[in-house]
Order: C-alpha cells, then sequence, then structure tokens
C-alpha cells in the first residue's frame, strides 16, 4: 500500500479549516443581519421578545445527552473494555442526568 502524496495530505488537511471558516462566516452574518433586524424592529415599536423556556430546554437537551451518553458508553464498553475512552460517553450521560435533576427540581418546585 502506498502512502498519500503530500499534495493531498496538505488538501485533506485544508478541508476541515476552510469549512470552520466558511461556518464561522456564515453564523457572523446571521449574527449580524439578525441584530440589524431587532434593532429595527425595536426602532419601530414591533419588537416582542420571545420567552425562553429553560425547563423544557433542559429536559429535551437532558434526555438527547443522556441517551447518547447511554449509548456511547455501551460501545465504548463493548470495544475497549475500562479504560479513559469511557469518558466519552460517561460525561454526556453525566451532563444529560444533570439537566434531568434540574427539570425535575425546577418542575417539582412550580416555577
Amino acid at each position: 500500500m502506498s502512502n498519500p502524496s503530500e499534495a493531498a495530505q496538505v488538501i485533506v488537511s485544508i478541508i476541515p479549516i476552510v469549512g470552520i471558516a466558511m461556518g464561522g462566516v456564515v453564523a457572523f452574518f446571521y449574527l449580524l443581519w439578525s441584530y440589524k433586524a431587532k434593532r429595527l424592529l425595536i426602532e419601530r415599536g414591533l419588537y416582542q421578545p420571545k420567552s425562553f423556556d429553560a425547563g423544557a430546554f433542559s429536559l429535551l437537551a437532558g434526555l438527547i445527552l443522556g441517551m447518547v451518553g447511554v449509548v456511547l458508553l455501551a460501545v465504548f464498553i463493548a470495544l475497549g473494555g475500562s479504560s479513559y475512552s469511557l469518558l466519552g460517553g460517561a460525561i454526556p450521560l453525566a451532563v444529560g442526568a444533570a439537566l434531568l435533576a434540574f427539570y425535575a427540581l425546577r418542575h417539582k418546585s412550580g416555577a
């Protein structure tokens, strides 16, 4: 099996850099245009702020992160046994559990 040429290695290493830069440009212009649109709505008195539902967000994010953590943990246990790679599944599982606990505590307190 032959090694890839140096030009191919350079091209393959540039692709993620260009993708991240393009994503940054898109995010910048989205934020800029969103800011300008909100500013114009405020000037004309038409702006109505959207409320953020922290309970629904924590429930959704907790469920997603918890399930991803369980699956990753199971795969890493099956592939490598007990090693530091288990943190790749344990960390999202712990964050998901914390978000679900936040939702449960907030829901219980009636907030």
